[in-house]
């Protein structure tokens, strides 16, 4: 895929031509310095922009000439978003917070319900369910945005810098829930980051650089 913004003189190419395989059920780390092209990649694969030439196929399924109500489809049914800033609704409890996807999706109050109630237990907020934001932890609300994202059951869920606000400890706890959702229900984990040590936690690492992809290796491997 290719992506330019702009025309004619001043345009950028935020991504020359990179092709790129990912497995159902891996866990994968893109990395990459700001400007890499890392960030446009993401978007391309969560169906929020389209490339300016190429294929992109989502479950064998071609999404890069999908209209944007479309795109908008398969992003509610097939992929979970977590941000870096959470991007919670302040106003509502962490139940409502993870309820909102399948309010969208027109699941029934009562389903709806249950399955928030279940995945804020799983994800160790079972006692925390009716706090709204401003009650929880940093942490914790990085918990309650990754049961929002896994509440329509998507087999694709995409992190961009997930633990970019979080004190250690939390983004370990972070990574670990990541970790076990890959591991226990074989989703696709695909995780935006600069550090390292929390590349290190997938299982294969991609590196952009100018736009291009300048390594793949797996994450037990030493980097040159």
């Amino acid at each position: 895929m290719t992506k330019v913004y702009g025309e004619g003189p001043s345009a950028v190419q935020a991504l020359k031509g990179v092709s790129l395989t990912i497995h159902r059920g891996e866990f994968l780390a893109i990395m990459g310095p700001s400007g890499s092209g890392k960030s446009t990649f993401m978007h391309l694969l969560g169906c929020l922009d389209h490339p300016t030439s190429g294929s992109y196929k989502l479950d064998g399924k071609e999404v890069s000439g999908l209209s944007r109500d479309q795109l908008a489809l398969v992003r509610g049914r097939q992929i979970g978003f977590v941000f870096q800033s959470f991007n919670l609704l302040s106003r509502t409890s962490a139940r409502e917070n993870v309820e909102l996807p399948m309010l969208y999706a027109g699941v029934a109050r009562e389903a709806r319900d249950e399955r928030a109630r279940a995945i804020l237990e799983k994800v160790g907020l079972g006692e925390r369910m009716e706090h709204k934001p401003n009650e929880l932890s940093g942490g914790q609300q990085q918990r309650v945005a990754i049961a929002r994202a896994l509440a329509n059951e998507a087999p694709l869920l995409m992190a961009d810098e997930p633990t970019g606000n979080l004190d250690s400890a939390s983004s370990i706890e972070i990574m670990n829930l990541f970790k076990h959702v890959n591991e226990d229900n074989g989703i696709t984990v695909i995780v935006v980051t600069h550090a390292t040590e929390i590349a290190a936690w997938s299982g294969r690492i991609v590196t952009f650089r100018d736009g291009l992809i300048v390594e793949d290796r797996p994450a037990t491997e030493s980097a040159a």
